[in-house]
């Protein structure tokens, strides 16, 4: 049986999003997935076009023709590259004109719930999942016209709803666009323990998909834990999940004493108080896609290679519980760390189990892929900044990171794997 003779990952430079091409060289020829290509906000001095010319280099790498795309969960910072437009010139007509063999994404996405009696108790359970997310979506749709009448809320506020908000846009263009792509018959959706539905196409290449469970498998992807101290990355013990826990007044602009509040102030609180249950729906819809997140892992002869797109801890719990997944993790060679490197989408159990980890003089140390941009979201007064300080100098400590923070104006780098 064939086998591949070396692995290459190329990074895209796409800022404060994912985006890499894996390339297994065969003898006949290369085969080519793409995981995710997307952005929220572009890396610093971006090109005109950017997201265009990274479309077109990634046609170039992949010799016109992909094999595989994946779109790891709906997120803007995931699928905004798929987007299409009438003239054919967007990043997502460039990509779509390489002719993917399949389109992967997780079960959430899945057009229909399939008829299959022995799945019939999922399908109630993921289109009452699928309308949940449907509808804070439609929410998350009205937010950047809502913010232009809530005078006199907060800048922390405002931003993260900002981002929240956009990121959480349904993307109608890149979604139709991926699904016009898996048409006819080429969609796999795909959860844990499910095949990956092109283990065909890469012979010699183990495929395992460690997530996202399914409702059945497990409801905790439904919610998220804020605080969890054994396995987060918190700045200290008693570190903030992102609220304000710090004691200071609900209103501390307010005027003290006995006298009246302005009309004016009056109509900024209701502001500051709409404005923070609207970012409350969105972190729930937030919460819920990047616990959606595809999780796939390569194995091939020796070698492991880990890309988990924005999963969370509520997500890895259900692989982490099973012993046979937690055997393929400890052998992972490169792992692509999760969701822009924030506080909970690295578990430490996770972490502790590669066996890889280690000095710089560890032989053959455990490589790691970070894509993200520092000042977009969360922020260190908060104690909530992406990427996490404490978990980038764990990555610097005990793995050989790179990180598309160091690429300047380059639009990718390149890792090589030979078997």
């Amino acid at each position: 049986m064939a086998k591949p003779q070396s692995l290459t990952i190329n990074s895209y430079n796409v800022g404060f999003g994912d985006c890499f091409l894996l390339t297994f060289k065969y003898a006949s020829r290369s085969r080519h997935i793409l995981i995710d290509f997307g952005s929220q906000r572009r890396p610093v001095n971006p090109k005109p076009k950017h997201m265009v010319k990274v479309a077109q280099q990634i046609a170039k790498d992949c010799d016109n023709k992909l094999d595989v795309v994946v779109a790891t969960h709906r997120h803007q910072d995931h699928i905004s590259g798929f987007v299409s437009n009438k003239s054919k010139s967007a990043p997502g007509d460039i990509i779509a004109k390489l002719k993917p063999e399949i389109v992967v994404q997780p079960w959430t996405e899945h057009p229909k719930a399939p008829p299959d009696a022995k799945v019939a108790p999922t399908r109630a359970l993921r289109q009452a999942h699928a309308r949940k997310l449907n509808n804070l979506h439609a929410v998350a749709a009205t937010i950047p016209e809502q913010l232009k009448g809530l005078r006199g809320i907060d800048r922390a506020t405002h931003a993260r709803l900002k981002f929240l908000g956009e990121n959480n846009i349904k993307n109608k263009s890149a979604v139709s666009n991926l699904l016009k792509m898996a048409r006819p018959n080429k969609g796999r959706y795909v959860h844990c323990g499910s095949a990956s539905g092109f283990g065909r196409l890469l012979p010699g290449v183990k495929i395992h998909v460690l997530g996202p469970p399914t409702l059945v498998q497990t409801e905790t992807i439904k919610d998220q834990v804020h605080e969890h101290l054994e396995e987060f990355w918190h700045l200290q013990s008693a570190a903030a999940n992102g609220d304000d826990k710090s004691g200071s007044p609900l209103f501390p602009d307010a005027p003290s004493g006995r006298s009246p509040a302005s009309t004016r102030w009056f109509t900024a609180r209701l502001n500051q108080i709409r404005a923070e249950e609207l970012l409350q729906i969105v972190r729930i819809l937030d919460d819920a896609m990047n616990n959606t997140s595809v999780i796939l892992l390569f194995e091939c002869g020796t070698k492991s290679f880990l890309f988990s797109g924005d999963a969370q801890w509520e997500n890895w719990a259900y692989a982490l519980s099973k012993d046979k997944y937690r055997k393929l993790l400890r052998k992972v060679d490169l792992y692509k760390v999760g969701h822009h490197g924030s506080l909970n989408a690295t578990p430490k159990s996770l972490w502790k189990l590669f066996r890889q980890r280690g000095n710089a003089q560890k032989k053959n140390r455990l490589q790691t892929i970070l894509s993200t941009k520092q000042g977009v979201h969360g922020s260190e007064s908060r104690k909530s900044e992406v990427p996490r300080r404490t978990l980038v100098d764990e990555l610097k400590k005990k793995s050989h990171l790179t990180t598309t923070e160091e690429f300047g104006s380059d639009l990718s780098k390149s890792t090589t794997f030979n078997f």
